[in-house]
């Protein structure tokens, strides 16, 4: 008779440090033509696994490349988006966790290429998927307890922190809500008082605690959203002003050069005549 026998602590039975995260949702995901990339935001930490394919990671200040075993984590409230081709379309798995926070990311998010565990990781988030699609008796607490093992594997990498995420005063929280709002609908044809009706505030009090967080009014930051999403519509199409402006909300082809002048020093047709590369 042979056997093997691994013993455990007392520390191991006691309460997982991580009962206050929520599993907000799991995510199979495939790039397709129908592809909407446009900078987003969620109220919760997202963990995308690169499953298969290869694309681009784009956030509000940078571009980089992304491929199968690579783990990006955006913290909540950071605007960022996916990229691919249809000969290598990205596929990905996304946990949305809230009370999650990736720490060390100057940016708000963290990338990290995963050599070793990648299969093992794989297999919790199948397994993840399979009980959230079931939802036989207890699968909430099933995912959970996955939820945490696949966090307590990647907190084996030496490049990688996470913390629970402290919760926010109640003013932050109706300004990253407003802020997360215009990331989403920043097309749209937004005004102050829909914004603070979507917070239930006043939309004074609103203007000086959005101010207070982020430096900023709600309107200005809404203009600077559409002036952000131009400058790559500059970039890689060949749209002219007055589409651009209309795709992004701008009441006419003036107002958005007289936008895009105040935020970036420069005319849209200077900006796209210095970034646009020779062909």
């Amino acid at each position: 008779m042979s056997s093997c026998q691994f013993s455990f602590s007392q520390t191991a039975h006691e309460p997982s440090s991580r009962r206050d995260l929520r599993l907000s949702y799991i995510t199979k995901a495939q790039y397709s033509q129908e592809w909407n990339s446009n900078l987003h935001a969620h109220g919760c930490a997202e963990l995308f696994f690169i499953t298969d394919g290869h694309g681009r990671f784009r956030t509000q200040y940078e571009e980089f490349p992304v491929a199968i075993h690579d783990l990006i984590i955006v913290n909540a409230n950071v605007l960022h988006t996916e990229l691919s081709q249809m000969d290598s379309p990205l596929k990905y798995i996304v946990l949305g966790v809230e009370g999650l926070e990736a720490l060390g990311g100057a940016d708000g998010y963290t990338m990290l290429h995963l050599h070793s565990g990648w299969r093992e990781l794989l297999n919790c988030l199948e397994l993840m998927f399979q009980e959230a699609r079931e939802k036989q008796s207890g699968y909430e607490e099933v995912c959970l307890h996955l939820l945490e093992v696949v966090l307590v594997r990647l907190e084996r990498q030496d490049s990688l922190s996470l913390s629970d995420q402290p919760d926010g005063s109640r003013s932050s929280r109706e300004c990253a809500l407003v802020r997360r709002y215009i990331d989403n609908h920043f097309k749209e044809d937004l005004k102050l008082d829909q914004l603070a009706q979507l917070a239930h505030v006043n939309k004074y009090y609103l203007a000086h605690a959005f101010r207070q967080e982020f430096g900023t009014s709600p309107i200005s930051y809404l203009i600077s959203r559409r002036v952000e999403e131009s400058r790559f519509l500059l970039r890689e199409t060949d749209h002219t002003l007055s589409l651009i402006s209309q795709m992004l909300g701008f009441s006419s082809p003036s107002y958005f050069s007289q936008c895009f002048r105040r935020v970036e020093g420069i005319s849209p047709l200077e900006y796209r005549r210095r970034r646009t590369p020779r062909r």
